[in-house]
């Protein structure tokens, strides 16, 4: 599997690589563009998004997560600083726990290592299922920003709406299954990478309790910082997230 991948920065600096939501492209990073110069900042398509392939699913996270190292192979990076948000911190922490010795740092955004409960889950596979991925963005884009952000700025929301729109059905039903599938909980304390886990305040969809907390408690010395926002705070608190992000990766800006 070779992913689309956007490369920014020059090549004598740390590697930051990120990777983002379902539904989501690599566009869903360009506020932590302004890292690149600091960074050689690589952003990621998941397999099924947005100009990366679309095998027929349904994945695993093991495979996701196989996408992302065979990535860094092709660039040949040995180790790089990882951040992921929602299910690009899932693959985050696989890599983290499976593979410890490629990444220097990891951060986690508004993500899970379970899903005690898989009914929204087995409903939005079946709504994409009959409807189409085009059917779900609506909703879906609604759980990502805080409606007073989401109202202040329209042309966000409606960018990020068409990224989910955009995602083919077969891709986006593939994550779905790897999500619902996804327990990394008894795996948390063999994370052995210093490890940043960020929240949204007001996320619905990964809330910090539990999600957020369970992370931080199960991965050892994990720290732990909570944003303004909803599910894609690295949007919503777009320079706290950088600056924290960066900070975790070895570099402190102002």
């Amino acid at each position: 599997m070779t992913l689309h991948y956007a490369d920014d920065g020059p090549r004598n600096v740390p590697v930051l690589v990120l990777l983002g939501s379902l539904g989501a492209t690599l566009a869903m990073w360009e506020p932590q563009l302004t890292l690149a110069g600091l960074f050689r900042v690589i952003r990621v398509d998941h397999r099924g998004h947005g100009g990366s392939p679309t095998p027929p699913g349904p994945y695993t996270m093991p495979e996701l997560a196989a996408d992302v190292l065979a990535v860094l192979d092709e660039l040949e990076l040995e180790r790089v600083a990882f951040c992921g948000l929602s299910m690009g911190g899932m693959v985050g922490m696989y890599l983290g726990s499976e593979h410890p010795e490629r990444l220097s740092s990891l951060t986690l955004c508004c993500t899970s290592a379970y899903f005690p409960d898989r009914g929204p889950w087995e409903q939005r596979i079946a709504a994409v299922e009959a409807g189409g991925t085009a059917s779900v963005a609506d909703a879906v884009v609604a759980r990502w920003f805080t409606p007073p952000w989401a109202a202040a700025h329209p042309d966000v929301v409606a960018a990020l709406r068409d990224q989910i729109a955009r995602t083919p059905d077969v891709g986006y039903l593939g994550c779905c299954r790897a999500i619902l599938a996804w327990d990394h909980r008894e795996r948390l304390g063999a994370v052995t990478v210093p490890t940043l886990v960020i929240g949204g305040a007001d996320d619905p969809s990964t809330p910090v309790e539990p999600h957020t907390r369970t992370i931080a408690d199960g991965i050892p010395g994990a720290r732990l910082e909570i944003l303004p926002g909803a599910h894609l705070a690295t949007i919503e608190s777009a320079a706290y997230a950088t600056r924290l992000i960066s900070e975790n990766a070895g570099i402190t800006t102002l």
